[in-house]
């Protein structure tokens, strides 16, 4: 019964398949505002869960525009490549990050971590 509003980013969990696409299960993640985040209100919907998000280090890369699964999918497969063999991160998952409201047209930034091992 406690309206939040929106928040940023809107932070997808990824799970690659071996060919690099994605799986069909993704996990949706909002942040809490700060306001709440002492005492969070109970979600009403049993498929919302609160989690707390451990601190990480993470690699990144950023880019523009509306981003689709596909940009998502590229972009990590250049962030990997960037990479190269010696950086150790997490390979089962990365996280899609999108900064905009959707009426944003111009300027729009979104991000593909890997989390540091």
């Amino acid at each position: 019964g406690v309206g939040m509003g929106m928040t940023a980013p809107v932070s997808m969990t990824a799970f690659p398949a071996e060919d690099g696409s994605l799986q069909q299960k993704v996990k949706v993640s909002l942040r809490i505002p700060s306001q709440f985040q002492a005492n969070p209100p109970c979600p009403s919907d049993e498929s919302i869960k609160i989690e707390e998000r451990q601190g990480m280090t993470i690699y990144s890369t950023q880019f523009g525009g509306y981003a689709k699964e596909t940009d998502y999918v590229n972009y990590a497969a250049k962030l990997k490549s960037a990479l190269g063999s010696e950086a150790a991160y997490r390979k089962d998952f990365y996280f899609c990050n999108g900064y905009d409201p959707p009426m944003k047209p111009h300027g729009r930034r979104n991000e593909v971590w890997f989390v540091k091992e």
